[in-house]
């Protein structure tokens, strides 16, 4: 009796995906390979800095500095800007350059992060996308804890990143003094680590233990600060709104400086949502924090756009995600697109939001 002739199949494809890849998306799809050079990955960084740098500059010592500004610095701010005016003088530009450096670092440190998790070219594309937003800008040239607050939750994220592909104890604590630079510039931004324990607990199981407890000892500080603020008799720690449904529809206008853009932005994430850990770290970032503020605003009326505005960086790598799986020619069109969506805010960021609400500064830690 002969033996059965064996076949030999060609190996196929390989279909099973990986617990972080359940769509089988790997991190080099979203742009060619072989633009994962040096060259590139600098320019991820750099040209969003240049960008930015060069915005926050036009009419940046225009109108003087409000009452507001110098004093909703947070916690960081008596001594930051005591030495400030010291050293550089008290006038308007002076006063606002800190804020400036902190938007413009942000923008680059977005850039890095982008390329680390996905390639140089989202990396590029969100620096880009986030230095065009309107509010970028505005918020650059106050006087205010928002734009370190933004450049902390960069660098917390950033650092989580490390400290859980590699979790040493250098790295932990590196993540620790950033969330503890988080909550002392803006004690609400510490809703960043609902979104961080989403994705400790849903991709790295085995070191929550450790987040958790460097979590708690950086945001601890700030907690007992806003703890003991609330304590003191007619204190206020935020004058914020009810969530009504009016409140909730001007957020976008408040959060992304035009409407329209939160309408595009929003496009895009949808488009950027597969289920692999890299954009679910932007997804929880972008997430998590709204609907935790929302839950906590059903008790008490402190829900302000403005407490949300570190979640500008994730929106913005969502966006550019979905760009940078597009054609260039479409890309750029996009981003033409919402350079000319927020041209009109951009000429004088401050003058579109005189009208904004009283307490539309309010709510640092430190107040």
């Amino acid at each position: 009796m002969m033996d059965a002739d064996t076949i030999v199949l060609p190996r196929l494809a390989s279909t099973e995906v990986s617990v972080e890849d359940p769509w089988g998306e790997d991190h080099g799809n979203v742009a060619d390979p072989a633009t994962d050079t040096r060259r590139w990955r600098v320019a991820a960084w750099l040209v969003p800095a240049l960008l930015m740098g060069a915005l926050c500059l036009v009419r940046a010592g225009a109108p003087a500095l409000s009452r507001d500004e110098p004093a909703t610095w947070g916690m960081v701010a008596p001594a930051l800007m005591r030495w400030w005016t010291e050293a550089l003088g008290a006038s308007g530009l002076a006063a606002r350059a800190p804020s400036m450096v902190a938007v413009t670092a942000a923008a680059a440190f977005i850039g890095v992060l982008a390329a680390r998790l996905f390639a140089p070219r989202v990396g590029l594309l969100a620096g880009v996308i986030f230095a065009l937003l309107p509010t970028s800008t505005r918020y650059a040239q106050e006087v205010q804890p928002y734009a370190l607050t933004v450049l902390a939750a960069v660098l917390a994220t950033l650092f989580l990143v490390l400290a859980i592909d590699r979790p040493t104890f250098g790295r932990f604590a590196v993540y620790g003094a950033s969330v503890l630079v988080l909550g002392l510039c803006h004690g609400p931004a510490l809703l960043l680590l609902a979104g961080h324990g989403w994705i400790v607990f849903a991709f790295r199981r085995g070191v929550a233990g450790r987040w958790l407890v460097v979590a708690f000892l950086g945001a601890l500080p700030a907690a007992a600060a806003l703890v003991l603020l609330g304590e003191q008799p007619g204190a206020q720690i935020a004058r914020g709104s009810a969530p009504s449904l009016d409140v909730l529809a001007a957020t976008p206008r408040e959060l992304f400086g035009v409407t329209a853009l939160g309408v595009v932005l929003l496009v895009l994430a949808l488009f950027s949502l597969p289920l692999r850990r890299s954009a679910a770290i932007y997804t929880a970032w972008a997430v998590v924090p709204p609907l935790v503020l929302l839950l906590v605003a059903q008790a008490t009326p402190i829900w302000l756009p403005q407490f949300l505005l570190f979640t500008l960086p994730a929106w913005a790598t969502l966006g550019a995600v979905a760009l940078a799986r597009a054609r260039a020619r479409w890309c750029a069109a996009v981003l033409v697109s919402i350079a000319l969506l927020g041209a009109s805010v951009q000429v004088d960021p401050r003058v579109a939001h005189v009208d904004a609400p009283q307490g539309a500064h309010a709510g640092s830690a430190g107040e």
